[in-house]
């Protein structure tokens, strides 16, 4: 392997561990780190990769509005909802380390349910909607991952 293969390989972890720990936007980050190999290497295995690596990124990208979007709408939790949780998840993750993001988010999301439902039930079930909704987000973006990974792997291999 090239240094930039290693490196490429690199920035696939750290795109990994965005996904799961939504700090960086990882599958961005790995988009990119095929971009960069894609544009390294010049060869038509590059471009093949790079193009199926862009369908799959917009296909993740529709799914991710699709799937999970409706069914946040349907449970009538709101996109500023979720913001809001993340706002709260910031302040947290920094007076409570390591956990305090994953106590502040659903906390912040459940506080807005609470001020805008009334009780606490219908509030704790818009959480559960939400916490639900964001966790198929991270499995369609850890799936789309680990095809462009593999993709780019199988092409490391075989083509290059």
């Amino acid at each position: 392997m090239s240094a930039v293969e290693w490196i490429v390989a690199l920035v696939f972890v750290v795109g990994m561990l965005g996904i799961v720990i939504p700090v960086l936007p990882g599958l961005l980050l790995i988009v990119a780190g095929v971009l960069v190999w894609s544009l390294e290497l010049q060869s038509p295995a590059g471009w093949w990769v790079l193009g199926i690596t862009g369908a799959l990124y917009a296909a993740c990208l529709v799914l991710e509005f699709l799937i999970p979007g409706r069914r946040m709408r349907a449970a009538g939790v709101k996109t500023s909802t979720l913001i809001i949780g993340v706002l709260v998840a910031i302040p947290c993750a920094i007076v409570i380390p390591v956990v305090g993001a994953f106590i502040g988010f659903p906390l912040g999301i459940f506080l807005v349910e609470l001020s805008r439902r009334g009780g606490r039930a219908q509030a704790w079930r818009a959480t559960v909607h939400a916490l639900k909704a964001v966790g198929l987000n991270i499995l369609i973006e850890l799936i789309t991952a680990i095809l462009i990974i593999g993709l780019w792997v199988a092409a490391v291999i075989f083509w290059t």
